[in-house]
């Protein structure tokens, strides 16, 4: 068999892997693309994956399906063989890191600025960021009162005391807290769909080959609860099992100007704590920092955290963001918002139903496991009816299946109806279900950002502000609701497949290389979503 006639069975058989009962298509593609084929014949196949992970991952979870498709191929017994891509594994440590740097962050004492940027002598700080057009260090005699009292009390204010999370320092409970967050966070159990799959491909990437600059930094954003800081987790957990000599650190945008609020309380007591402070995050080699829209209103913060950023991204070290925004929607100075945007961006959309079901039935087996009797089981009605009553909230998703679980434990059901789970889950939402996008919704939202009449849109005129805001709004349908060239044609004035498919493409080629064009994309998903 060439190799022509390997590709060509290699996608005949993922195709009938998709089409089976229970296996998602997004879930599918973002493993399988992992997966290479090197040899087939009547009743054989063997497949390469890019690393251990994808290994193990396939054989527990497709191996059966690859198999029976292969089968039905070939219409005898088969044989599916999976070995790991040497070349493509995850690389080993560089000598020179392998025995001076820990996997697991170092306790570092919280420290406290002298400056937000540190004297010319104190190596590897006042760098500034030069080309990057932020504002150069400052003399350190013209800020040391501003460090005290700007981080200890203006910054303060942003949170109460009492609310504040708890400091990070890697205390034996804390790291305890993190193993055990990380652990039950990971790409195993990450449910693929339509709404996060460009996401969850690109924090693969990164988990494989930190550093590269064309994702460096890594930045996600979605509404709250739509699994950010599990893509996050799943990161550091990869990079933690598989690349041992790199060192990780997460840490929520919270916490992280509490330690510097903290720094600027404490500088009296401890004028090197500054320097401790940088060193807790300038030392790894993965930083993670989760809600980065908490830096807004921060501007000492953020000077100082711009600086790392600088330092780290430089020094080939990779960095990992999310926010529950787009970095241009995020309130700061756009010269910080032009360092978010430098590497890769891409948004978390609301979940479909089908991506509510795989997390509903993933929710399920966990609570299986944890159950000494085996657990509860739930028809794939009484699913169907959480999915669908429920928002885009997956935290809030797996909380309602855990109220059905406690209601149907209390009472000893061994089943429970569509309508028991409607009474149960009345009012349980803090939103509806998701709202269906549809093309005028689309229509709608790209006449407002390009200021273009509505008759404009669909109409004949081809100037280029009108025609360009009409391939956008084409290429957002397609993406967005994914119909078919001819549906959307048809609502843009009866446009044939051919001009559609032209505009879809025009956008989508531009993409790669248009900044500009990107963040106008960004802004209108996201405003699309909101409306």
């Amino acid at each position: 068999m060439n190799n022509l006639e390997l590709e060509r069975t290699w996608a005949d058989v993922t195709e009938r892997v998709k089409s089976y009962p229970g296996v998602s298509a997004p879930q599918v593609d973002a493993f399988f693309m992992r997966l290479h084929p090197q040899a087939a014949s009547e009743g054989f196949l063997m497949l390469t994956a890019d690393n251990d992970f994808i290994k193990k991952h396939i054989e527990q979870n497709f191996l059966e399906h690859i198999t029976r498709a292969m089968e039905e191929w070939s219409g005898v017994a088969s044989t599916v063989l999976i070995e790991v891509d040497e070349p493509s594994a995850a690389p080993s440590a560089p000598a020179q890191q392998a025995s001076d740097t820990p996997a697991v962050s170092p306790a570092a004492p919280v420290a406290a600025p002298q400056a937000p940027n540190q004297p010319a002598g104190d190596a590897g700080a006042g760098q500034g960021w030069g080309a990057q057009g932020v504002p150069a260090a400052r003399a350190p005699e013209t800020v040391a009162a501003a460090d005290r009292a700007v981080p200890a009390a203006a910054e303060a204010n942003a949170a109460p005391a009492s609310t504040r999370p708890e400091k990070t320092a890697d205390t034996p409970e804390r790291r305890g807290l993190d193993d055990a967050t990380t652990g039950s966070m990971s790409f195993e159990n990450f449910v693929v769909g339509d709404s996060n799959a460009i996401a969850f491909d690109a924090a693969m990437k990164v988990a494989e080959h930190p550093g590269l600059p064309m994702s460096n930094p890594l930045f996600i954003y979605g509404k709250s609860g739509l699994g950010k800081t599990h893509l996050l987790r799943a990161i550091e957990k990869y990079i933690n099992e598989n690349m041992t000599f790199r060192k990780t650190v997460y840490v929520d945008t919270n916490s992280l100007v509490d330690d510097y609020v903290e720094a600027g309380r404490v500088q009296a007591q401890d004028r090197t704590s500054y320097r401790a402070f940088k060193d807790r995050y300038e030392s790894a080699d993965v930083l993670l920092v989760d809600d980065v829209q908490h830096l807004q209103g921060k501007k000492l913060t953020l000077d100082a955290v711009f600086q790392m950023f600088n330092k780290l991204i430089d020094s080939g070290k990779q960095i990992i963001l999310s926010a529950d925004r787009s970095p241009s929607n995020i309130d700061i100075d756009e010269r910080y918002t032009s360092r978010f945007n430098q590497g890769m961006t891409c948004d978390i959309q609301p979940p479909t139903v089908e991506t509510k079901l795989g997390i509903i039935k993933n929710h399920i087996d966990d609570l299986c496991a944890m159950e000494p009797g085996g657990g509860f089981q739930l028809s794939r009605e009484a699913q169907t009816c959480i999915a669908e009553m429920s928002g885009s909230n997956i935290r809030e998703l797996k909380s309602a299946v855990g109220r059905i679980y406690q209601q149907m434990r209390t009472f000893q059901m061994d089943e429970i109806s569509v309508g028991e789970v409607k009474s149960v889950l009345e009012g349980y939402f803090s939103s509806g279900p998701s709202r269906r996008i549809l093309v005028p919704d689309v229509q709608r939202e790209v006449e407002s950002h390009y200021k273009v009449s509505h008759a404009d849109l669909i109409g004949k005129k081809r100037s280029r502000n009108i025609a360009h805001a009409r391939h956008v709004a084409i290429y957002l349908c397609r993406e967005m609701i994914d119909l078919p060239f001819g549906d959307i044609g048809k609502q843009f004035g009866n446009r044939d497949h051919t001009t559609v498919m032209y505009a879809y493409k025009t956008i989508g080629g531009k993409l790669p290389k248009d900044r500009t064009l990107q963040e106008e994309i960004e802004l209108l998903r996201q405003s699309i979503r909101d409306a």
